[in-house]
C-alpha cells in the first residue's frame, strides 16, 4: 500500500523524507516533486529497482532513464567528463531545468537502459527533491506519468496513473508549471539541443556561444 506525505506539513515532510530514503534504499519506487514535473524514482545503482520504474511507467529499454543529483559533485562522479562547456553550463543553470547528456563514467556498474555509454544528469531546483536527493545519492528520475500519457503536475495525478507500484508519494503542491527541462547533448564538439524546454536556447547561446539544433 503506497504511502503519501504533504509535504507543507513540516512534520509529514520529515516522516515523509525518511520514508522515501529507506524506499530507495529497499529498491522500491518513490514520487517526488522536481522544478519541473512531478518525478518516478528509483536508487540509479539498483537495475531491478530501475526496471520497476521502466515497468511502471510502461516503456522499454530504448528509452532509459535520467539521473538526478542532489550536488554537483555527485554528477561529476557519473560522467566521464563535462566536455568543454558543461561546467559553464552547470555553473549557470543548476540547480534548475537544464539536463545535460554525457558519457557515462565507465566504471560505475548500473544499468539505466539502452544508453549508448552515456548518461542524462540534472539537479532540479525544488527543496524536497533536493533534500531526498542528498540522502539517498543519485537516483534514476522520469516523469510521474504512464508512457504516453501527460506529464503529472500533482501527487494525486501521479497516483491516478501509477497507484501501488510506487511505495511513497511525497506531495509538494502543484508544480508551477508542466514545460520540461531544456536537454542538451555534451557528448559532441558542439553542443547540441536535444529537447527544447524551459531553459531558451538563447540564453544556453549566452553562455557557450553556440548550440546546435534540429530546426
Amino acid at each position: 500500500m503506497a504511502q503519501r506525505f504533504d509535504c507543507a506539513d513540516p512534520d509529514q515532510r520529515a516522516a515523509g523524507l525518511i520514508e522515501a530514503a529507506a524506499a530507495v534504499r529497499r529498491g522500491e519506487l518513490v514520487v517526488l516533486p522536481t522544478d519541473t514535473v512531478y518525478g518516478i524514482g528509483a536508487d540509479a545503482f539498483t537495475p531491478a529497482a530501475v526496471t520497476a520504474l521502466l515497468e511502471a511507467k510502461g516503456r522499454g529499454r530504448d528509452m532509459p532513464s535520467p539521473v538526478l543529483v542532489g550536488t554537483v559533485r555527485a554528477a561529476t562522479a557519473l560522467v566521464e567528463d563535462l566536455g568543454p562547456y558543461g561546467q559553464d553550463l552547470i555553473d549557470a543553470f543548476w540547480p534548475g531545468p537544464l539536463t545535460v547528456v554525457c558519457k557515462a563514467n565507465r566504471a560505475l556498474s548500473w544499468d539505466l537502459g539502452d544508453t549508448k555509454g552515456t548518461v542524462a544528469i540534472r539537479m532540479p531546483l525544488h527543496p524536497v527533491a533536493l533534500e531526498l536527493l542528498k540522502e539517498t545519492g543519485p537516483m534514476a528520475v522520469s516523469s510521474a506519468n504512464r508512457s504516453g500519457a501527460p506529464a503529472a503536475t500533482t501527487a494525486q495525478e501521479a497516483e491516478e496513473q501509477l497507484g501501488d507500484s510506487v511505495a511513497v508519494y511525497l506531495d509538494g503542491g502543484p508544480c508551477a508549471d508542466n514545460v520540461p527541462s531544456t536537454i542538451v547533448d555534451l557528448t559532441t564538439p558542439i553542443p547540441r539541443l536535444l529537447r527544447k524546454g524551459a531553459i531558451p536556447v538563447e540564453k544556453l547561446r549566452g553562455i557557450v556561444g553556440y548550440v546546435a539544433t534540429d530546426a
